[in-house]
């Protein structure tokens, strides 16, 4: 069997041209082993049948083996000038082919083209960090939405609450009462600083 690994054929075929020999070989041989087998069972019915032979079944399986040790010889033989036939002319991919996903190696790059294409995947992976980081910052950004439309509707939900109280306690309409009671809270309010400034005024006095 030839040495040379050919992974380049292997690449190709999925498995190596020698593995395919070795196939091929086994499955020949198995093949003469079966054919011999038969004929010899045939011989020996065959002198079953002869009344008086001098020829034992004993020598008949030494004939067979002789034969069979001459056939595998032979074949050897012819099988090793055929593995050479099929890896040199058959199994083998000519040096000026190249692989479809070798084709990349057909154009050769200088070294302005190496660092043209190092700058183009650094550019690729800033502008591939600066998209992370914006989908990032948009994710906390919806984050946060969420959140103040969970209070918005949480607010509104109070409102609708103290909405129905009003109603309960006989206030027709909520946002008038709440504008009476944001005006009442600044007179309030006004009057608790007259008072505070009227103190402070004693107080000096």
């Amino acid at each position: 069997m030839s040495v040379n690994p050919m992974t380049y054929e292997a690449q190709f075929f999925g498995f190596t041209p020698q593995t395919c020999m070795l196939r091929i070989y086994t499955t020949f041989q198995d093949y003469l082993f079966e054919v011999m087998q038969a004929i010899e069972q045939v011989i020996l019915k065959k002198l079953d049948g002869i009344p008086h032979c001098d020829i034992s079944p004993v020598q008949i399986c030494k004939c067979t083996e002789k034969f069979l040790c001459f056939m595998k010889g032979y074949f050897d033989n012819l099988f090793s000038k055929m593995e050479q036939l099929f890896l040199q002319l058959i199994l083998r991919i000519p040096s000026n082919i190249l692989l479809p996903e070798d084709k990349c190696k057909e154009t050769p790059y200088s070294e302005e083209d190496f660092q043209q294409l190092q700058k183009e995947i650094e550019q690729l992976q800033e502008k591939y960090k600066t998209e992370l980081c914006t989908k990032q910052a948009l994710l906390a950004e919806l984050e946060e939405q969420k959140i103040v439309q969970a209070k918005l509707k949480q607010t509104l939900t109070f409102f609708d609450e103290l909405q129905n109280v009003g109603r309960d306690h006989g206030t027709s309409d909520f946002r008038e009462s709440l504008v009476s009671m944001v005006q009442n809270s600044r007179k309030l309010q006004n009057i608790r600083d007259s008072v505070e400034k009227e103190s402070k005024r004693l107080k000096i006095s």
